[in-house]
């Protein structure tokens, strides 16, 4: 069909009667063409239906005005947040954004970064799966110096900047803060390991323990997809043990949620019975009740962290160090899911 055909710089200097140059240049805005004639042509254009060929004129240029990045879950208000806060330098920059999902699946996510750099993508940004233990699927990357840099999920390398947040810290004062409300038996609720910010949680938990003297009890660490339905499943673990735990630190505020309305469910006093904390600071951490002990950071400021850098990378700015390590601020939002000691003397 005749209205199925791509409408071409001849078509309308052909339909207006001048030369393909002019036409050529007045959709580049030159300014050797008249104000009325440029007006003409983009009326003209517009009219045809025209597009411009952004791929033809990314080959020539060898720029495409376009950054990538890589999440593990789009159903995430985290990551959601650090979409949010890409897209909004990227706007400001002037740099379209593709978007992918992993899926927590390795094999996707090799997919999306073969996807990402034949798409000739400028810049990536990735947070690794859950189930990445090296990135040599990013070789293409590397090899070709084209700016990479690794967010919240992150493994340490020589080639790129990580952007992370101190996990092994702010765990480990979760914890504390657990064993100060008067816990002696806390449960970590965790996933694969193979993740650093799994793996740092871990650790600043069992940092917190030893401080105070406790002893890490690994039938204590649970694993799981930490799901809302992960936490459900977990609490009637729970309710069949001869000895519950009197405090339970989740590694994220969705299956601490679940965990925590089950056993309320179920008859048990939170937090007098059992004191919970989550990691996170998710809308859902202040919508239960109680609501929610957790850990806050900001997806949005390290997505906004994580674009300048990169886009600062795309530019050539040698003040960046290719193996710095970027570390935002994370703070521990106390409420009253965690609060025993107050509880107590009520």
């Amino acid at each position: 069909m005749e209205n199925d055909k791509e409408i071409t710089i001849w078509d309308i200097a052909k339909k207006l009667n001048i030369s393909i140059a002019t036409v050529s240049r007045a959709l580049k805005n030159d300014p050797v063409v008249h104000k009325k004639t440029k007006k003409k042509i983009i009326d003209t254009a517009e009219q045809m239906g025209y597009r411009t060929n952004n791929f033809a004129s990314n080959l020539r240029s060898k720029k495409s005005n376009t950054i990538g990045i890589i999440v593990p879950r789009l159903n995430s208000f985290f990551m959601s947040s650090v979409i949010s806060g890409v897209e909004s330098i990227a706007n400001a920059e002037g740099y379209n954004l593709i978007i992918s999902q992993s899926s927590e699946s390795l094999v996707q996510e090799k997919e999306s970064v073969v996807t990402m750099f034949n798409n000739r993508v400028e810049g990536l940004l990735a947070s690794l799966t859950i189930e990445t233990e090296n990135i040599d699927h990013f070789n293409s990357f590397i090899n070709k110096k084209i700016p990479l840099i690794f967010f919240d999920r992150v493994i340490e390398h020589k080639k790129g900047t990580n952007i992370v947040i101190d996990n092994k810290k702010a765990a480990f004062e979760i914890t504390e803060h657990l064993i100060n409300e008067g816990c002696k038996r806390i449960m970590h609720i965790t996933t694969s390991l193979k993740c650093n910010v799994y793996s740092d949680r871990l650790q600043g938990y069992k940092q917190a323990l030893e401080k105070h003297k406790i002893e890490f009890t690994e039938s204590l660490v649970k694993h799981s997809d930490l799901t809302i339905e992960a936490g459900e499943q977990l609490a009637t673990e729970i309710l069949k043990t001869k000895k519950m735990p009197d405090g339970i630190f989740a590694s994220n505020d969705s299956c601490a949620a679940g965990c925590l309305l089950a056993l309320k469910k179920a008859g048990i006093k939170i937090p007098g019975t059992i004191a919970f904390a989550g990691f996170n600071n998710d809308p859902l951490s202040r919508v239960i009740e109680p609501n929610l002990t957790t850990v806050n950071y900001s997806g949005f400021d390290m997505g906004v962290t994580s674009a300048r850098t990169l886009i600062a990378h795309i530019k050539g700015d040698t003040t960046l160090s290719s193996t710095n390590s970027i570390i935002l601020r994370s703070e521990l939002i106390i409420r009253e899911s965690s609060l025993k000691q107050q509880k107590s003397k009520k």
